[in-house]
Formats: C-alpha cells, sequence, structure tokens
C-alpha cells in the first residue's frame, strides 16, 4: 500500500557507514517496518524496530536511537520537519499507491459546489500526485492554487494535523484529498471556508462545515465547563516538534492574571489517566491540538487549548482552532526520501 525504496535507504545508510539503525514508524505503517528490517538485515545491519506510538514528524525517536547505539534513525511515514536531531536521520513519507483522479472524477459534481476557485490540499502520503490532480482538475475548468505553506511543512499543498498554513490562500473552498477525518476537519476550522474531503481509497467525499460546526459547539461546552475552575495544570509536551514551552508560560501568566490558579506540568505522552493524581480543576494542553480535540472524552476534568483559555478568560470572542505555526520556509525539502544530520 505505501512505497518504501528499500534501496535507497540502504544507499543512504551506507553513505553514513552506518551499522545499527532504528526504524520508527506509526500504527499503520508496522508492516512495512518489519519488511525493511528484514531487508537491511539481510545486507549486514543491525536493526531495531521502535514500537512506541509516534504521531509525525513532531516526534523523532532520535534521542532513543542515540540512547541504543544507534548510527541513524529511520523515520516512516512523515517528512522532515525543522528539528535538531541527535542523530542523522532518514525521512522516508511512505506515498501511497493509489491514484487520486478516479475519486476526483467520481465526486466532480461535488468538488464545483466549492467554486471555480479552490485550494488544493493534501497529507504526506498523497503529495506526490498532487500535480496530477491539480491537472485534471484544471482541465475541468478550475482554477486551483496549491499554497506554499511555512516551515512546518516540507512541500506546496501538504498539511498536518497541527498546521494548515498551505490551505490559507484566495480561494473559494477547499478540497482535500486523502484518508482520515482530523486533517479535512482542522482545515475547515482554520481557514472558515467551505471544506470537501475526498477519500482515495474509497471515492467517498464528506463536506466537513457541518462537522466543524459539531465540534466548534463541542469545544465550547469544554470552555464553559471550565468557567467556575479555579486551578488550571498547563501541560506542555517534551517531543522536540511539540515543545511549546514559552507559549505554555504565556497561558500560565494569563491564568494568574486574572485570578486563576495555573501551574505547569511537563509530559512525553499526554493521557488524563497519568494525571489524575493531581488536584487541578481543569487542564491545558500546549502540545499537539489533535491531544485536547481527539481525547477529550476521556478527560473526567475540562481540557482546553491556548486559544480556548483566551475564549474563557475574554480575550477573545470567534473560536479559532490551536496551531503550531513555522516560520517562512526557504525551499522545499526533495519530493521522496530525505536525509538531515545533525543540526545544533
Amino acid at each position: 500500500m505505501h512505497e518504501v525504496p528499500h534501496g535507497e535507504i540502504l544507499n543512504e545508510l551506507r553513505k553514513l557507514g552506518a551499522r545499527c539503525v532504528l526504524i520508527q514508524s506509526p500504527e499503520g505503517l508496522r508492516r512495512e517496518a518489519e519488511e525493511l528490517a528484514g531487508f537491511l538485515e539481510e545486507k549486514g545491519l543491525t536493526v531495531i524496530l521502535h514500537g512506541e506510538i509516534n504521531y509525525g514528524a513532531c516526534d523523532p525517536a532520535d534521542s532513543d536511537a542515540k540512547r541504543l547505539g544507534c548510527d541513524a534513525l529511520i523515520h516512516l511515514g512523515h517528512s522532515y520537519m525543522r528539528l535538531n536531531l541527535e542523530v542523522p536521520t532518514i525521512f522516508v513519507p511512505a506515498f501511497a499507491k493509489v491514484e487520486l483522479v478516479p475519486a476526483l472524477e467520481k465526486n466532480i459534481e461535488e468538488i464545483r459546489k466549492l467554486g471555480r476557485r479552490i485550494a488544493l490540499v493534501t497529507t504526506a502520503q498523497h503529495v506526490h500526485r498532487l500535480d496530477e490532480a491539480r491537472e485534471f482538475l484544471e482541465k475541468n475548468g478550475f482554477e486551483v492554487l496549491i499554497g506554499r505553506g511555512d516551515s512546518r511543512v516540507s512541500w506546496p499543498g501538504q498539511v498536518l494535523g497541527c498546521n494548515f498554513s498551505s490551505a490559507k490562500v484566495e480561494a473559494d473552498g477547499v478540497l482535500f484529498i486523502g484518508a482520515g477525518y482530523f486533517h479535512p476537519l482542522g482545515v475547515a476550522l482554520a481557514v472558515k471556508k467551505p471544506t470537501l474531503a475526498i477519500n482515495p481509497y474509497s471515492g467517498d467525499a464528506l463536506w466537513m462545515d457541518e462537522e466543524a460546526e459539531r465540534l466548534v459547539r463541542k469545544r465550547w461546552a469544554q470552555i464553559a465547563k471550565a468557567m467556575d475552575a479555579k486551578s488550571f495544570g498547563v501541560v506542555v509536551s517534551t517531543k522536540k516538534g511539540q515543545l511549546r514551552l514559552a507559549e505554555a508560560k504565556r497561558i500560565v501568566e494569563l491564568l494568574r492574571e486574572r485570578g486563576r490558579e495555573a501551574r505547569l506540568i511537563a509530559m512525553d505522552h499526554i493521557s488524563y489517566p497519568k494525571l489524575e493524581g493531581f488536584p487541578f480543576d481543569a487542564y491545558v494542553v500546549v502540545a499537539c491540538p489533535r491531544v485536547p480535540i481527539d481525547d477529550y472524552e476521556n478527560w473526567r476534568k475540562p481540557v482546553l487549548t491556548p486559544r480556548e483559555v483566551e475564549l474563557l478568560l475574554g480575550l477573545r470572542e470567534d473560536y479559532e482552532f490551536d496551531e503550531i505555526p513555522g516560520v517562512e520556509r526557504r525551499e522545499d525539502e526533495p519530493l521522496g526520501i530525505a536525509v538531515h544530520g545533525v543540526r545544533g
């Protein structure tokens, strides 16, 4: 289902002089990770599979690789994110082996409802076919915009679960191509324009506008539950690409200035069961925005994002999705595997 170029990866490892490597993968690529491990071991390398949950390029296992004595890390399923790495890392986006145009053909009349001028976005798994999708749409009369995005993404048109900068262009609506629910939902919340998600595997199309409105209502309910909270645990992540310490400190100060108690809590994998022993009335997660949104039903106490705290305190009026912004991106990554050495 996914392209993992064994030969290219082996060539890069040989250039690095690596003898022992750690392979990190999301749960959906565990089979590909094991197959790659078998191939590399046949070529004489020592391979360790990383078994922890992986949330994206924001969560590289380079520190673990260094502790395990590995010469390099292979990070499957995500593109490079600008971070300080402790060992040379090969980012393998694992492009999906599925064409996009058939699903677009099937849903062309739904796409027309977006308007003539549309923004086109996808995830790392499908970005290699984005030009094919654009050509098809342009032949059908659309003006297609593919935003460049900021430094947290690798290619134009790519979106992450925490960053939708490439979707923020002057378009009538946004077309997302890919599987999953959270990415197109985040797009709809971030750009506040009609958003249509098309799944290239099933060919299904889903309008995200009502889904976004439903989520916003649920988030306002969380804010309402936190109105009477006197004490807040402000949770900051120690994952490299989610470490937002300055933002967490800002939220602590905002709460304290307005008469609430607030304390910083540092965690790697954030979950409510780990926090149950603390006496706080509510929590603020200053990390991946998916944590308080995907998981909120598993929290017995209210859990907010930084933007929702600002609503709670009356510092803003309109709901805004919490994103992790980057800086201006100077250049695109190569469209395939990318090797990045130790920085900083």
